[in-house]
């Protein structure tokens, strides 16, 4: 899901200040219809709410994140459902599955050729890999800020980032080379109230951006993150809350045969 500094997960920081990446998810969770027959991969599953969510439809949902702060509290939780600790680029899986889900978490993954023929190859023909991810202009105001930022400490942003937002050509482009067919694709503005009232940009930033702040002191990071609350207040910030600017590719596709 919605990676860190170092890698590193921190999950109790992201069930108790970043819900909102599953709330929102339950909406993908509709566009995958999950049946009571099928088996699915939620890849990308974070601490697993999402599965637990299509598991309730009688599917039978295996849960696969690159992080094993994640994975160990997404069992713990649901000890009931089955996870695994897998990269994304390079997962396998035993038997071919009925459908791939993902939310937030396609645009950590910075080779998605190689995280496309993955998934193809998990499903069987006919399988569905429905996802939802950061797309083209994705937290275009927050990222400025940021780079202003940083380029006081003589920090280079670009260098540092992290993340894959794609435009719907360049998406559905790599979907059909690898062997998808293409259903539905929509690339939305989905302006994003952040949970926490005014700590909402300090949590987001701490869960999602410690990458950019790396090689700073503790001040200089909390200098950081306050000039970045001086420079979206008066666009982001409504008086109570803070409102992310995310743009979201939102997507089916059906697997074509492989023979």
């Amino acid at each position: 899901m919605d990676k860190p500094l170092d890698g590193q997960w921190n999950a109790g920081h992201y069930d108790s200040n970043i819900g909102y990446v599953s709330r929102l998810g339950k909406g993908v969770v509709e566009l995958l219809a999950p049946q009571s027959h099928e088996k699915i991969v939620d890849l990308g599953c974070g601490t697993g709410d999402l599965a637990a969510i299509i598991s309730q439809s009688g599917a039978d949902c295996l849960g696969i994140d690159g992080s094993m702060e994640m994975i160990n509290q997404a069992k713990a939780k649901y000890p009931s459902l089955s996870f695994m600790v897998a990269d994304a680029h390079t997962f396998r899986i035993e038997k071919r599955v009925d459908a791939v889900f993902s939310n937030a978490a396609l645009h950590w993954m910075t080779e998605p050729e190689r995280v496309i023929q993955s998934v193809r190859l998990a499903l069987h023909d006919s399988g569905r890999f429905v996802a939802e991810f950061g797309g083209k202009g994705n937290i275009g105001a927050i990222y400025e800020a940021i780079a202003a930022v940083l380029q006081a400490y003589g920090m280079d942003a670009k260098a540092r980032f992290p993340w894959y937002f794609p435009t719907i050509s360049e998406y559905s482009s790599l979907l059909e080379k690898d062997g998808f067919e293409v259903r539905f694709m929509e690339l939305y503005d989905r302006p994003t109230p952040l949970d926490g009232g005014i700590a909402g940009l300090r949590n987001w930033l701490e869960a999602f951006a410690g990458m950019f702040f790396v090689g700073l002191d503790s001040n200089e990071k909390e200098e950081a993150y306050s000039r970045c609350e001086e420079l979206l207040q008066k666009q982001l910030f409504d008086g109570e809350r803070w409102i992310a600017d995310y743009r979201r590719l939102r997507f089916s596709a059906v697997a074509t045969s492989l023979s």
